[in-house]
C-alpha cells in the first residue's frame, strides 16, 4: 500500500480513524479493499466548494450500487450491473486538507468473488508492472512464433528438410527427454489424480508414441464432443518435436485442449494406436465431426475406429498446400487462389461448382494435375457446398491464423525442444484456464450491448454467450442491407430471393411456416450454428419475430454445460437459461461458504442431498429412474468424503476437491466413462473436477498409465 494515506494498522477494511491525502488516494484505497474482498468499484459522486472550487466531498461504491433506471421497453438499452447494492465509502475534506471517512457501508446484497476480482474492470490494470511483464512475455512469444511460422513457406531452409522417415519407428528424443516426460506425468498425476497418459513401444521396447490428457480435457469433451480437430500441423511441417493436438471448441468459441501426443511417424499403425488411445481416454464416446489434414493414413484410421463420425479436411490445410503443390504456376498463383476461393465459397449448387472447377482447370491448364484431381475426388470431405448440416465451431477456416488451433502456435515453434515445450505447456494450460474463466465471468456479470430495436437481438441477448451473440448481432444489423422478393409459393412453403447489398450476392431462402423451418443457400446456420441475415429478414417480413427453437443450438448458449435439453419455445428457453444461471451463481456461493469449515461443509452436502430429493419429488422420478440418473446423483451426494476433525485439504485453486473418495471405474476388459451430473457451470468444473476413468487394460502394450517403473523405463529407453 502506498503512503498517500495514513491508517492505524495494515488492515485493508476502512475504519473511522483513517485519513487520506486526497479523495483520489481514498478511492485508490477503496479499490485495494474491494479487490481483496471481491467486488468492483465506481466513483459515484463528488462535490466542489462554491468558494474555492476544490473538492470537498466524494462518494465511491460497489459497481452494483443503486438500481437500473432505464425502462425495459427502451429501444436501445444499455447493459447495467446495478441490483440495488448499498455498499459504499463516503469521504469528506477537513479544514487542514486531509480527508476522513464520513460513512462506510460494508454489507453487499450479492456474492463476493475475491478469487476472480481481477476480472472487474476497476481492477484489471491495478498492477501495471505485473501486467506489463506478462504482456511483454506474450509479445515475445508471439514474435518468435510468427518468425518461425514464416519459415514454413521457405523451401530452402534446412529445418524444413528433416525427413520423417529418418526418425525410424521410435521417437527421436534427446538425452534426458524420456525421464523428463516421466517426471512430468508423475507430477501431473500427483496434482491431478485423473490425469491420463499412455505409451506405445516398438518391437525393440523403445518409446514410439506417447499420449496424455488432463482432467479438464476429459471434462470439456463430455460437453463439447460435437467437433474435434486432430491437428498434425507440427508433424507435417517437420517441427523438432512431433506434436499432435486434439482440439475442441467451447461455448465461448475458445479452443479446448482435448489431448496431446508425440508420434514417431505418420503411419496407419501410429494413427490407429493414437485414435484408439484417445477414444479410450474419452470413455469410448466418438465425436460427431472429425477435422484433419488430407492424409490417407489418418483417413484409414478414422474410417476404422470412428465409423459413425463425419470426417472432413480443414479448409486451411487445403489452402496451405496450394503454393507447394502448384509451384509450377507460381507467377499466376495469386490469380489462381482468387478463382479457387470463389469456386469454393460462392458455389451454391453442385452444377455451379463443377462448372467453375472446370473453368479453373482450363484457364490455368491444370487438367492433368494429380493433386487437383485427388482433392476433386475427395470434394465431399472439404468443400462447404457438400457439408450440409455440419457446424465446425470455429475449427475450419480459410487460414490457420483465423482458426482456433492457432492459439497454440505461440507456445511452440519449429526449433522448440521437448524441454522448452513442456515448460510452455504449463503456461498454455494456465492461460487457457484464465481466458475461459474471464469469459465465464463476463457472461455472468456483464450484459451485452444492444445496437438495434430488433426483437431477435433482444431475445437472443440473454440466451447466447457473449461471443456468439456478437456474431449473431452482425447478422441482425446486416439484415438492414437485404431486400427480398417472393419467387414462388406451394404446399411445401415459400421461396424467396434475398439480395444482400453488403456482399453483392443473391441468396435463395426457403420458408415453411407450418413446420417453422427455414433454409438459406449461404448455409451459415449449418456451418456456424446461428441464423443468417437472409433468414432473419424473411422471418421478419413473414411476421415471425422470434427465432424458432430448433435454430438455437444449446452448445452456444449459457446453458451449454447443462445435462438437460433447453429445446422448446423461445420464452421457455430464455426462462430455463435464466433459472440455470441463477442456480449456478447460488451454487458458487454455497461452495464458497461450505468450504470454510468441516461443519459448514457437512451442512452444504446435506442441503444438496435434500435439494436433489425435493427436485425429484417435484418433477416426478419416473423419467430419471429409467436411466438410473436419480440414483447416481443421490449416491454421489450421499457418499461425501469423510475428512474427520482435521483441516480440509485444499487444491491449488484454493477449493475443496469434492470428488475425493469417489472411485474411478475401470476393468481389464475395457473402461467405461462414469456417468456424472453435467449440470454445473464451468467455474465448478475447474474448481471441483468430476471423476473420470484413469487407466488402461494392463495388457495394453504391456504398460498401464500411472504404473511405470523407473528402473524399467531407464534401462530400456534412456
Amino acid at each position: 500500500m502506498e503512503s498517500n494515506f495514513t491508517m492505524a494498522s495494515s488492515d485493508l477494511e476502512p475504519r473511522e480513524d483513517m485519513e487520506f491525502e486526497s479523495h483520489e488516494a481514498a478511492y485508490e484505497f477503496y479499490k485495494e479493499y474491494a479487490k481483496s474482498v471481491g467486488f468492483g468499484t465506481a466513483k459515484l459522486s463528488s462535490r466542489r466548494s462554491r468558494a474555492s472550487k476544490e473538492f470537498i466531498d466524494a462518494k465511491f461504491s460497489c459497481i452494483r450500487y443503486g438500481n437500473k433506471q432505464q425502462s425495459d421497453d427502451a429501444i436501445n438499452p444499455r447493459p447495467s450491473p446495478k441490483i440495488g447494492c448499498k455498499a459504499s465509502l463516503h469521504v469528506k475534506r477537513k479544514q487542514d486538507g486531509k480527508w476522513y471517512m464520513y460513512n462506510f457501508v460494508k454489507e453487499h446484497n450479492h456474492e463476493l468473488l475475491p478469487a476472480q476480482a481481477h476480472f472487474f474492470r476497476s481492477h484489471r490494470d491495478l498492477d501495471p508492472l505485473k501486467s506489463d511483464v506478462r504482456m511483454r512475455k506474450r509479445k515475445l512469444l508471439a514474435s518468435v512464433s510468427k518468425q518461425f511460422s514464416a519459415y514454413q513457406n521457405v523451401g530452402c531452409l534446412d529445418i524444413l528438410k528433416r525427413s520423417q522417415h529418418a526418425k525410424g519407428r521410435s521417437l527421436s528424443l534427446e538425452a534426458g527427454d524420456a525421464q523428463m516426460l516421466l517426471d512430468l506425468f508423475m507430477q501431473m498425476q500427483e496434482e491431478d489424480p485423473k490425469f491420463f497418459y499412455a505409451v506405445d513401444m516398438n518391437e525393440e521396447h523403445r518409446l514410439r508414441n506417447v499420449f496424455w490428457v488432463d482432467t479438464k480435457g476429459l471434462t470439456d469433451y463430455s460437453y463439447f464432443s460435437d467437433v474435434v480437430s486432430f491437428d498434425t500441423t507440427y508433424v507435417r511441417n517437420n517441427y523438432k518435436i512431433p506434436l499432435v493436438l486434439f482440439v475442441g471448441s467451447n461455448h465461448h468459441i475458445q479452443p479446448l485442449l482435448l489431448g496431446c501426443a508425440l508420434i514417431a511417424d505418420e503411419s496407419v499403425h501410429t494413427f490407429l494406436w493414437l485414435i484408439q488411445t484417445w477414444l479410450m481416454a474419452m470413455g469410448g464416446q466418438s465425436p460427431q465431426v472429425v477435422l484433419t489434414d488430407e492424409n490417407d493414413a489418418l483417413k484409414t484410421a478414422i474410417t476404422e475406429l470412428l465409423p459413425d463420425a463425419r470426417h472432413y479436411f480443414c479448409l486451411w490445410h487445403m489452402f496451405e498446400k496450394i503454393p507447394k503443390q502448384l509451384e509450377h504456376i507460381n507467377i499466376w498463383l495469386d490469380d489462381f487462389v482468387e478463382k479457387f476461393t470463389k469456386c469454393i465459397y460462392r458455389s451454391w449448387t453442385e452444377e455451379q461448382f463443377d462448372k467453375r472447377w472446370s473453368k479453373l482447370l482450363e484457364k490455368f491448364e491444370l487438367r492433368d494435375d494429380e493433386w487437383l484431381r485427388s482433392i476433386y475426388e475427395n470434394r465431399i470431405h472439404w468443400v462447404p457446398l457438400f457439408m450440409r448440416g455440419i457446424s465446425f465451431a470455429g475449427l475450419s477456416t480459410r487460414s490457420r491464423s483465423e482458426c482456433l488451433n492457432s492459439f497454440f502456435d505461440k507456445y511452440v515453434n519449429a526449433e522448440s525442444s521437448l524441454r522448452e515445450f513442456l515448460e510452455q505447456y504449463k503456461l498454455l494450460l494456465c492461460d487457457r484456464y484464465e481466458e475461459e474463466a474471464k469469459a465465464e465471468f463476463d457472461a455472468w456479470h456483464e450484459a451485452p450491448e444492444l445496437k438495434s430495436p430488433s426483437p431477435f437481438e433482444k431475445q437472443m441477448s440473454c440466451v447466447y454467450t457473449h461471443e456468439i451473440f456478437k456474431k449473431f448481432q452482425v447478422e441482425v444489423l446486416g439484415a438492414a442491407a437485404c431486400h427480398l422478393k417472393k419467387e414462388k409459393e406451394d404446399e411445401t412453403g415459400i421461396t424467396y430471393t434475398v439480395k444482400d447489398f453488403e456482399n453483392n450476392q443473391d441468396f435463395t431462402v426457403e420458408w415453411n411456416e407450418s413446420r417453422s423451418e427455414i433454409c438459406c443457400l449461404c448455409r451459415l446456420f449449418e456451418q456456424h450454428g446461428y441464423l443468417c441475415r437472409h433468414a432473419i429478414v424473411v422471418l421478419q417480413m413473414s411476421g415471425v419475430f422470434s427465432i424458432p427453437s430448433k435454430y438455437i443450438l444449446q452448445r452456444w448458449t449459457s446453458a451449454a454445460l447443462s445435462r438437460h435439453s433447453i429445446s422448446g419455445k423461445l420464452d421457455e428457453v430464455q426462462a430455463k437459461v435464466r433459472r440455470y444461471n441463477d442456480l449456478c451463481q447460488r451454487a458458487l456461493i454455497l461452495a464458497e461458504e461450505g468450504s470454510l469449515s468441516i461443519e459448514s461443509y457437512n451442512v452444504a452436502v446435506s442441503a444438496i442431498r435434500d435439494a436433489f430429493q425435493q427436485c425429484d419429488d417435484t418433477r416426478g422420478t419416473h423419467s430419471r429412474l429409467c436411466d438410473g440418473e436419480s440414483d447416481t446423483r443421490m449416491n454421489e451426494a450421499s457418499s461425501a468424503p469423510e475428512f474427520g476433525s482435521g483441516d480440509i485439504n485444499v487444491n491449488s485453486r484454493g477449493r475443496v476437491p469434492l470428488d475425493r473418495g469417489i472411485p474411478a471405474v475401470g476393468s481389464e476388459q475395457g473402461f467405461t466413462q462414469m456417468e456424472t451430473p453435467n449440470t454445473r457451470p464451468a467455474h465448478l468444473h475447474n474448481m471441483f473436477p468430476l471423476p473420470f476413468n484413469n487407466g488402461m487394460p494392463s495388457m495394453y502394450r504391456g504398460i498401464a498409465p500411472g504404473q511405470f517403473h523407473h528402473a524399467t523405463w531407464q534401462e530400456k529407453h534412456l
